[in-house]
């Protein structure tokens, strides 16, 4: 199976190259508390969709979807707030991503809802 197009992969890669990036980040308080958040909202992303492959309806898929729509918007936000000069480049890849998995799963809602 090609992973390219493996949702669930997707997800736990993004989650984990969170915390890689956190692990290097310029350590002052706000990043502090900005990488904990991403650290949540990243994992919430993974978790979601596990759960939403998991749904015993539509109506629970559609739940979790919307969930891990919200927590990729939310993962795009912290990492945004997070300063680092050194590390900008990898910082904007992951907010990329977090804005790509928000488009994702907004097509996903939206194909299920009809």
């Amino acid at each position: 199976m090609d992973k390219t197009y493996d949702l669930e992969e997707r997800t736990y890669l993004f989650a984990k190259k969170v915390r890689a990036f956190v692990r290097k980040v310029l350590k002052d308080i706000p990043n502090i508390e900005d990488c904990k958040q991403v650290v949540r909202s990243s994992g919430s992303v993974a978790a979601n969709y596990i759960e939403a492959n998991e749904a015993l309806s539509k109506k629970d898929f559609l739940m979790r979807a919307k969930i891990c729509r919200k927590e990729a918007k939310e993962s795009k936000l912290w990492m945004r707030l997070i300063l680092d000069d050194k590390l900008e480049a990898d910082r904007a890849k992951l907010e990329q991503e977090a804005h790509e998995l928000t488009c994702i799963f907004g097509a996903i809602i939206t194909k299920s809802s009809s």
